[in-house]
């Protein structure tokens, strides 16, 4: 499962301050003198600017929710394959543990049943093996040397496995700490620049008739 990489900063809108400045200028005493027709047609199109602004911080708002959204839907999935990892590595580990109980005594050694040997290990079924005692023993106790090695090799596998998908979570966590960061960052600048064309908006003289 690839990581999911950060929004670039380009995802980002333009900051509305520069609009904002040019807004208390023309509500300053430097434009009392000026034609107010001109100045209610610039102020018309800086707040058009700022609402455009507006919409823009507002859709990359949504963006970056949704990035989060799959970027948690992610760290789920590797969140539950490290879950299915560990499960099937403690299952190991008793079976491997299991075997390394090996008796000194092969008649202490646990194995499996002759049938499910038989079923395990069909080269074992030829009638040579199976009628001689001895040797259907050897075979038995080679197999569970067999066996052994496999579900260590198995665990090592598991373990490396492991490892990758905790850096794979890690990564996805890092992903979503920094979409979180420019979703807050997005959110307080949206907020400031409402704030601000409030008291713009309150502080614009009425035209007189």
């Amino acid at each position: 499962m690839p990581a999911v990489d950060p929004l670039p900063n380009a995802a980002l809108p333009p900051s509305p301050d520069q609009v904002i400045e040019t807004l208390n200028d023309l509500v300053s005493s430097a434009y009392l003198n000026h034609d107010p027709t001109t100045v209610n047609i610039r102020a018309g199109a800086l707040f058009a600017r700022l609402k455009a602004l507006n919409r823009a911080a507002n859709a990359a708002t949504r963006t970056h929710k949704q990035a989060t959204t799959d970027a948690r839907q992610d760290m789920d999935q590797t969140y539950l394959g490290l879950q299915n990892l560990q499960y099937e590595k403690r299952h190991l580990e008793r079976e491997i543990e299991k075997c390394l109980q090996f008796a000194s005594n092969y008649q202490d050694v646990p194995l499996h049943s002759l049938d499910e040997f038989l079923e395990l290990a069909p080269e074992s079924r030829s009638e040579e093996i199976v009628d001689d005692e001895h040797a259907l023993m050897l075979s038995r106790l080679n197999f569970e040397l067999a066996e052994r090695q496999r579900l260590d090799r198995r665990k090592k596998d598991l373990l490396a496995q492991k490892e990758a998908l905790l850096k794979q979570s890690k990564a996805v966590v890092t992903t979503v700490d920094n979409v979180k960061a420019q979703i807050d960052l997005l959110t307080k600048t949206a907020i400031e620049a409402q704030k601000k064309v409030a008291d713009l908006i309150g502080n614009i003289p009425p035209p007189t008739s």
